[in-house]
């Protein structure tokens, strides 16, 4: 199978490609027309001009019977896209059925009744010099939108990003993992089939450097750029985008902790962490490589997280017993061992894991680690303030409140933190002092779509969800009528 490019309502091929690997058998998958910067061109000027047509002054009521139309035409494929989705990345079945596909069907619907519901300020005004006037601000498109998008959540994130920008007017040029490219090219042919106006949508493969991602982000006509990936990545495209200014949305890397009290529910604490530490095989962003713990439950916590993690069930995606899967490809296991080998030569303890998995069929050729857990490394290992993205965590203890607090703020990633604790006085306590862009307490990935989510520090710049998105795809315009007196 061929995956192209789609620009301009159209499916098209390119001279150069690349193959897309099955991180399960190693196998290739199918061959992906690379976009090259003349292809990446007809993609920006159609969008330019699909935005200058009816969809930029399309009234929200009907953008939004578009958005409920993709969502209809993503269940009516729900098996295929859930097929695409475990075939490109190797994640389980289970979590693609009830998660990620689930999930970019209801961000649509989402977006699309929330545009709505949405109020912009409005106020009388009474100046000094005796004028009276009224006024209000109304919401613009923000323009073209480029969407660059990462490999670990690849259906989910690119649909938490084409909705909202879809919703507030705009125009997208989006280029999906190299890794995964996929379900993005059946989310072209449900918006192909639903008759989204020509230009509004276009899909562009290819790579970063040298590539898609960079002929996008330096582009001159892209008024915006919104991007979920590595936190260099996030940097090389900054510097890119850079000339023209454009806005920027950015959800970047995670080194997150989990804090763990003597007073918690130690039960619901232990399987809080391993579902925060090996979901997807450590490969979200907000997954938990940190971990925290009154020194007075240490041991027991570091057993019982140990008896968790020999208890995952790896396998094959459609084994419905599977609980984790492999890493999304060879390239990335490499970077995962190497990780596995600096720990051990900067002192760790392995607690369990720590190598590949044996196996007598066909995963013997997948990209698959065992699920790991270090003790021993001082906070000034690389192990520890790097991130990892693999299933893997350090776990270190503490004696005070203020000790795992400054531990935890101990990082120059700020995306995400855990804290266990049946105390609600401290619960809020510590939450409030977290330097992160979300604290969860006595929970982990319980979301609310309208909630902010995104992080501080090297974690990213801007917010996403409900509003918060809203105001970055839109841009608001005051208008300031006099009144007659």
């Amino acid at each position: 199978m061929l995956v192209k490019n789609y620009i301009n309502g159209t499916f098209v091929d390119g001279e150069s490609s690349f193959v897309n690997i099955n991180p399960v058998t190693g196998e290739v998958i199918n061959r992906v027309v690379e976009a090259d910067r003349a292809a990446v061109d007809s993609a920006v000027d159609a969008a330019s001009k699909a935005l200058g047509g009816p969809w930029g002054s399309m009234v929200s009521s009907k953008r939004a019977e578009y958005l409920h139309g993709i969502a209809d035409g993503i269940e009516q494929r729900f098996d295929d896209f859930v097929d695409a989705e475990i075939t490109d990345t190797g994640k389980p079945l289970s979590q693609a059925r009830s998660i990620d596909i689930p999930r970019g069907v209801t961000n649509f619907r989402f977006f699309a009744d929330l545009l709505g519901s949405v109020a912009m300020e409005s106020y009388e005004t009474h100046s000094r010099d005796g004028r009276h006037a009224l006024n209000y601000a109304i919401r613009r498109p923000l323009g073209v939108v480029g969407v660059i998008l990462p490999w670990n959540l690849p259906f989910l994130l690119m649909t938490w990003k084409l909705a909202p920008a879809l919703a507030a007017g705009n125009t997208i040029v989006a280029k999906p993992s190299e890794e995964t490219p996929s379900t993005a090219a059946l989310l072209a042919e449900v918006m192909d089939q639903q008759a989204i106006p020509k230009g509004v949508v276009n899909l562009v493969n290819g790579f970063g450097q040298n590539s898609a991602g960079e002929f996008l982000a330096g582009h001159p006509d892209i008024d915006a750029i919104t991007f979920t990936g590595e936190s260099s990545t996030g940097a090389a495209i900054m510097k890119a985008s850079a000339p023209s200014l454009k806005g920027l949305s950015f959800e970047l890397g995670g080194k997150n902790s989990a804090i763990i009290f003597e007073d918690a529910d130690f039960e619901k604490a232990v399987a809080g962490t391993a579902k925060s530490t090996f979901t997807n095989c450590g490969q979200v962003c907000l997954c938990t490589e940190r971990v925290y713990v009154q020194r007075s439950i240490f041991d027991k916590f570091v057993s019982a997280l140990k008896e968790k993690a020999e208890s995952i069930k790896i396998g094959l995606p459609c084994d419905k017993s599977t609980q984790m899967g492999p890493l999304v490809s060879h390239g990335h296991r490499d970077k995962v061992l190497s990780y596995f080998d600096l720990a051990r030569q900067e002192g760790a303890t392995v607690v369990t894991g720590g190598k590949v998995p044996d196996f007598d069929d066909e995963k013997s050729d997948g990209a698959f680690v065992e699920p790991t857990i270090w003790i021993g490394l001082p906070e000034t290992a690389r192990c520890v303030k790097e991130e990892v993205f693999g299933p893997v965590c350090h776990i270190a203890p503490f004696d005070s409140e203020e000790e795992a607090v400054a531990m935890a703020n101990n990082s120059r990633y700020g995306l995400a933190a855990a804290i266990w604790t049946e105390n609600l006085t401290r619960a809020h306590r510590v939450a409030g002092q977290m330097e992160v862009g979300m604290a969860w307490v006595n929970t982990w990935y319980l979301r609310d779509l309208r909630t902010p989510f995104g992080g501080l520090k090297m974690s990213g710049i801007g917010r996403e969800g409900g509003l918060h998105s809203l105001d970055f795809y839109s841009q608001p315009t005051n208008v300031c009528i006099e009144l007659s007196a």
